[in-house]
């Protein structure tokens, strides 16, 4: 059994399927309009991935410091 059995339909798209959505989002939004809409994209992409990595920062901070700290241990013993 390979993994191209299990393919979802969504992810199974050809390329004039791709082209196809790609023409009508152009339609829809005209050649002017689609720079700005994917410099949104971009800026709201990169705003996520602060969030993200600002709240794993705040988790691994606050596992840290409820560690106890480690006995090190003395060589003179």
């Amino acid at each position: 059994m390979t993994f191209s059995h299990y393919q979802l339909a969504f992810f199974n798209l050809g390329p004039w399927e791709i082209l196809l959505v790609l023409i009508v989002v152009l339609v829809l939004f005209g050649a002017k309009r689609l720079p700005e809409l994917a410099r949104g994209l971009g800026l709201g992409i990169n705003e996520f991935r602060d969030a993200v990595d600002s709240s794993k920062k705040e988790i691994m901070d606050a596992v840290d410091s409820e560690k106890p700290p480690e006995k090190s241990k003395d060589s003179e013993e």
